[in-house]
């Protein structure tokens, strides 16, 4: 498989990776040529035609820059990559390039969409519905039949209670607590979590 990215967040797809030995990693990619290995993981610096069956994984944590990057090339996505040390309830649905860190647990009747990320000791509830492209930080708790739209980015350590419906590409911040429903584009912080402005790219996204 190859990884699309070199940061910091690659590293801890390769973690992923490492743990499962029914993967391997053929190829790293990523724009910035002063990047030449990861681990030991020769990093090439463009995606060439001849790659296009290979599955990907985009190993970009910036959920905004991820469907950029998703939106240019016509990928072949891996199946989810999910740590040996996460806890994954067997009645789920993952999308393809999605990845679940070590730590993480996602419960029964869960379903979490494409080119997601469900970092470390993250918790998402039974009958949760995650859209793709979105990205569930370290500490997050989800609690059950809460929805969340397409590329946002719940903080860390932030708490959702039940039934709660979050909007598309909102910026939920670090360990704020959401009581009530979250329209598309928000900026929230605090407990209980208030709306203090609208992501400037919402324009891009519509």
């Amino acid at each position: 498989m190859i990884i699309y990215g070199a940061s910091g967040h690659s590293k801890v797809i390769i973690d992923i990776v490492e743990s499962r030995a029914e993967q391997t990693i053929d190829l790293i990619i990523d724009d910035n040529e002063d990047i030449k290995e990861v681990f030991g993981y020769k990093v090439e610096h463009e995606f060439r035609e001849d790659l296009k069956d290979e599955p990907v994984v985009i190993a970009v944590g910036n959920n905004h820059v991820r469907k950029k990057i998703a939106d240019k090339f016509d990928f072949t996505y891996s199946e989810a990559l999910i740590h040996k040390n996460a806890s994954v309830n067997k009645y789920i649905s993952i999308g393809k390039g999605s990845v679940v860190m070590a730590g993480a647990a996602i419960n029964p009747s869960a379903i979490i969409g494409d080119n997601c990320i469900i970092n470390t000791n993250a918790v998402v509830e039974h009958d949760v519905k995650i859209s793709n492209f979105a990205h569930i930080s370290p500490g997050v708790m989800i609690t059950g039949n809460v929805e969340v739209g397409e590329g946002t980015h719940i903080g860390a350590g932030a708490i959702v209670i039940p039934g709660v419906k979050i909007g598309k590409w909102v910026t939920i911040g670090a360990g704020a607590v959401i009581l009530q429903n979250v329209p598309d584009y928000a900026v929230v912080v605090g407990n209980p979590g208030k709306v203090i402005k609208y992501n400037k790219f919402q324009n891009e996204q519509r």
